[in-house]
């Protein structure tokens, strides 16, 4: 028993041979803690958390379970430092230890952080699936390495920090080449941030027809640098997202109804008992159409043109398809031709009436169709 008193003092380095066995089983003790809170998790965390519907909280103590078990062990390490009492002289050894033991907290927390980025990730690519553009499948890999990078960075600074070293001269390096490199790839950062808009904003979808500034056509695809677009000529234009972002958009795939305005002129043989009957007949035909949104339209008789009798026909028709606005159009305007022709009425364009008095010839402007 004295021997093993006797060999407990004796010192290396200044450090007595018992406070390192105290050190030592404190680290052993650290690493059965670390076994221990490891079966914790995977008896009785891991299950709770698999009950639930949202996998999301299984992914985020999953990204825990390393970094806090790891921290176990730098718990104890510091622990055992303490023990030690590691001298200062000849060499700073307690300021050493110190500087360490940051060095690995730094590392466990950017494992963590890390971990979370792809907790993150997960979340977002479930939102992106959900989009049509493709420009959010895109960005979502430059977002995470990004944030990875930013992360790592981050880490390598605060040990430089930590291990004594001055940061001022290599952020100042770092920032005069990192200005350099923004000024060249000043377009690619405006394309980068004008498609985090259009994400954010969603002024149009795939398949949308759009008219930005003098272009308009369909939108073809939302890529990570530019927008394509497809003209009505069958042209393909590749627009910048930046300048996508900073144009007035008008998105013509947006319009819950589309409208149609027109001027009917009849000849001035009309009557106005034709006029008011051709204005009502006009008015029940737009009520019984299909095709017509019935809740606001309009049927006057409002000018007296040069060379017609000018019935305003405004109204919506239910179909914001082209092609089908088209025929629904077409639709309305025969039949208003239909009833025009059955009141005995004429349509009116620019003419002129040749009139002859007293020899003479006298030209006039004409009020009515073809008649001379």
């Amino acid at each position: 028993m004295d021997t093993l008193e006797t060999l407990l003092r004796e010192t290396f380095l200044g450090i007595s041979l018992g406070r390192f066995a105290a050190a030592f089983a404190i680290l052993i003790l650290s690493l059965v803690l670390k076994r221990v809170f490891s079966h914790f998790y995977d008896r009785v965390v891991a299950p709770l958390a698999q009950k639930t519907s949202n996998r999301y909280d299984d992914q985020f103590l999953q990204g825990v379970k390393n970094p806090a078990g790891f921290m176990v062990v730098i718990a104890g390490l510091f622990v055992a430092v303490q023990v030690l009492h590691l001298p200062s002289e000849p060499m700073d050894l307690h300021r050493f230890a110190g500087a360490v033991l940051k060095v690995l907290v730094t590392f466990d927390v950017a494992w963590f952080l890390l971990n979370m980025v792809a907790l993150l990730e997960a979340y977002l690519a479930q939102w992106v699936t959900r989009t049509e553009s493709t420009l959010d499948d895109h960005l979502l890999p430059f977002i995470r390495k990004s944030l990875r990078v930013f992360i790592v960075f981050l880490a390598f600074i605060m040990t430089v920090q930590n291990l004594g070293y001055s940061i001022s001269g290599l952020l100042a390096s770092l920032g005069i080449g990192g200005l350099a490199v923004a000024l060249a790839a000043k377009d690619t950062l405006s394309n980068i941030f004008g498609s985090i808009m259009i994400i954010l904003d969603r002024p149009f979808h795939i398949g949308d027809w759009i008219k930005a500034g003098e272009m308009e056509g369909v939108v073809e695809e939302v890529g990570f640098r530019s927008t394509k677009i497809r003209t009505f000529s069958k042209t393909l234009i590749s627009v910048p997202n930046n300048v996508i972002a900073n144009t007035e958009i008008n998105n013509f795939s947006r319009m819950p109804k589309r409208r149609i305005k027109m001027t009917v002129g009849v000849t001035y043989e009309s009557s106005p008992a034709q006029m008011r009957r051709a204005v009502d007949d006009i008015r029940a035909m737009l009520k019984e159409h299909p095709a017509i949104h019935q809740e606001f339209m309009l049927v006057n008789f409002t000018d007296f043109g040069p060379s017609s009798l000018d019935i305003l026909v405004y109204c919506f028709t239910t179909t914001t398809v082209w092609g089908e606005y088209l025929e629904a159009r077409q639709d309305v305007c025969l039949r208003i031709m239909d009833i025009i022709d059955g009141l005995g009425m004429e349509i009116a364009f620019p003419s002129r009436s040749i009139y002859l008095r007293g020899g003479e010839q006298e030209e006039l402007p004409a009020a009515s169709g073809a008649k001379a």
